[in-house]
């Protein structure tokens, strides 16, 4: 098999691995704001290169954010996104504190649960692509600071 298969070699497996993963805010508060999403998509593509992994897509509104993540075999994928939330919620809680301070009374970010579903049976990629890009935007913070 070639990489023109789609399929991907390592010593001893030739795979092509796709995960849609959705990742929802804590009691689905609408806080996202535009500049959130610009950052999250750094620390999942920063999170995901040091897995071995690679984010393909990334969107979402105000409440949730669509991954579509290109993964390995050996990853374990319940670690893998436990990571990526903790990680980005750590960053997100840093570099957000006072936007967030009116959405949580303690510290959270993530709802406990996600979504994962693997790529290819249900939708196809250029499906998954093109309904990840369509995620309506959130606004800007400084629209919202010009409305609360």
């Amino acid at each position: 098999m070639t990489m023109s298969d789609g399929f991907k070699t390592s010593n001893h497996a030739a795979y092509s691995l796709y995960y849609h993963i959705i990742l929802t805010i804590k009691y689905r508060n609408r806080c996202l704001t535009v500049e959130m999403l610009d950052r999250l998509r750094e620390i999942f593509t920063n999170v995901s290169a040091s897995w071995r992994c690679r984010l393909i897509e990334f969107g979402g509104e105000a409440d949730h954010v669509h991954l579509l993540i290109e993964g390995q075999p050996s990853m374990d994928l319940a670690r893998f996104v436990g990571n990526l939330k903790t990680v980005s919620s750590r960053y997100i809680r840093k570099e957000f504190a006072q936007h967030l301070r009116k959405f949580f009374w303690k510290v959270q970010f993530w709802n406990n649960a996600y979504a994962v579903v693997s790529a290819g049976g249900h939708a196809s990629i250029e499906q998954l692509l093109a309904y990840i890009q369509d995620q309506e935007q959130p606004p800007s913070a400084a629209h919202r600071l010009t409305r609360d």
